[in-house]
């Protein structure tokens, strides 16, 4: 009575359809830059994330040496509670100080999206002699390696990027190790494992200045407790140092570093005053010309400090299906490429397919390229059959390209032999 019901037949383009609206993933775990994502993407480092461990290592380390060997005479010397507070201030700043490093390396510094397609070419557009492929005969417009771009009356030329395939809005660059187009971009911190940018400049900033504090602050108390020493053991400076060794190191350690990210602070001090970023000042050395961007240092230190900071244009938890999220735009979108470009992207798709072109493809090919048929034998010919095809220099460099000279040989080997007979 119950007839077995059958499962509908479904072609092969509603299967792809079904199979790319299956499994979806998430945009960090497809994200096609060099980033390292943690908590699910809620944190995006850069790949050189492990020199973070080693930044803490050198802010944590120091200030566990002065508590632990250190502040126990300053204790002593000073009023309990003085003391107290002297301990206090180190692990408090030193625990800011880590917050703020992973304020500055843990979060977007300003990443562009990259495009799925590359711009239109503009009227007016170069024309250059387009490469023997795919058909294309003549010219071919190119996308401009710049364009020119008004801002606060100055004309700034901006880069065309061919790995985001987007123009850079003004003062972004791709940093390459990163492998992202950054808004702002200032440089790529190895200390902190991430790329400076216009979302992340402002902690950057922060970050170096509290460490700097932090040093400062180790190594005036360090010098107090010589000092305490030399006066409790009527001593010279030298048996100060030996019988705390401990404050002898670190008075060379955050000497060192003061003067390390000390001029570092002063030098983006100077930056900030000029509204400058430090890939815009090694380059473009703005003191020798205009500066479109700086509008007085008033203003330019209300631009870093009391603007808000602008939301991230990425949505790196967003579910995207697994086909489109590994979409690589490529010729035969119908869009044209650069010379450069498409040139590349044929390679790499005949590179990739060299092996599965099948024989019956090649007669395809063939017409493609304009290869000539030969005329066709005629019927009293001994090899006994109306047509055949000639085999060329040229379609056997072809072949040769295609990695399919050894099977065509064998293909012609076995066409003859059918026609002549046992």
């Amino acid at each position: 009575m119950y007839g077995v019901s059958r499962a509908p037949q479904l072609s092969d383009s509603n299967r792809r359809i079904i199979d790319t609206n299956g499994p979806s993933k998430r945009v960090y775990q497809v994200w096609r830059g060099s980033n390292r994502f943690f908590l699910g993407g809620r944190l995006i480092f850069g790949p050189d994330v492990r020199s973070l461990v080693f930044t803490v290592f050198l802010i944590v380390i120091p200030v566990i040496l002065f508590a632990a060997f250190v502040s126990q005479r300053l204790v002593n010397e000073f009023h309990h509670d003085l003391g107290s507070s002297i301990i206090a201030i180190a692990v408090i700043f030193t625990v800011y100080d880590i917050c703020i490093l992973l304020l500055t390396s843990g979060r977007d510094p300003g990443i562009i999206p990259r495009s799925a397609h590359p711009p239109e070419p503009e009227d007016g557009g170069v024309s250059t002699p387009s490469a023997n492929w795919a058909g294309n005969q003549g010219t071919v417009p190119t996308i401009p390696p710049t364009k020119d771009v008004l801002v606060n009356g100055m004309v700034v030329k901006v880069k065309y990027c061919q790995t985001c395939m987007l123009y850079r809005p003004p003062r972004c660059s791709h940093c390459s190790i990163c492998n992202n187009c950054v808004e702002r971009f200032d440089h790529h911190c190895p200390w902190v494992g991430q790329c400076i940018g216009k979302r992340n400049y402002r902690f950057f900033f922060i970050f170096i200045s509290s460490t700097t504090f932090l040093c400062l602050y180790i190594f005036a108390f360090c010098w107090v407790n010589i000092k305490k020493i030399m006066h409790a053991y009527d001593c010279s400076l030298w048996r100060a140092f030996m019988k705390s060794p401990v404050s002898g190191i670190l008075i060379v350690y955050t000497f060192v570093a003061a003067w390390f990210v000390g001029g570092l602070t002063a030098f983006h001090l100077y930056l900030i005053c000029t509204n400058q970023t430090t890939y815009e000042n090694f380059r473009f050395r703005y003191d020798r010309k205009m500066n479109p961007y700086n509008h007085g240092c008033a203003r330019n230190f209300m631009e870093i400090f009391f603007r808000s900071t602008p939301k991230s244009k990425n949505n790196f938890r967003a579910r995207v299906t697994e086909d489109s999220s590994t979409f690589n735009p490529s010729l035969s979108m119908g869009r044209v490429l650069s010379p450069e470009i498409a040139k590349t992207s044929f390679d790499v798709e005949m590179g990739g397919k060299r092996h599965a072109v099948a024989a019956e493809e090649f007669e395809d090919i063939q017409n493609q390229f304009g290869l000539e048929r030969c005329r066709p034998q005629p019927e009293h010919s001994d090899w006994g059959e109306k047509g055949n095809w000639e085999i060329t220099a040229d379609i056997q460099a072809l072949a040769a390209e295609f990695g399919m000279e050894h099977g065509f040989k064998d293909r012609d080997r076995t066409h003859r032999s059918h026609l002549i007979g046992p």
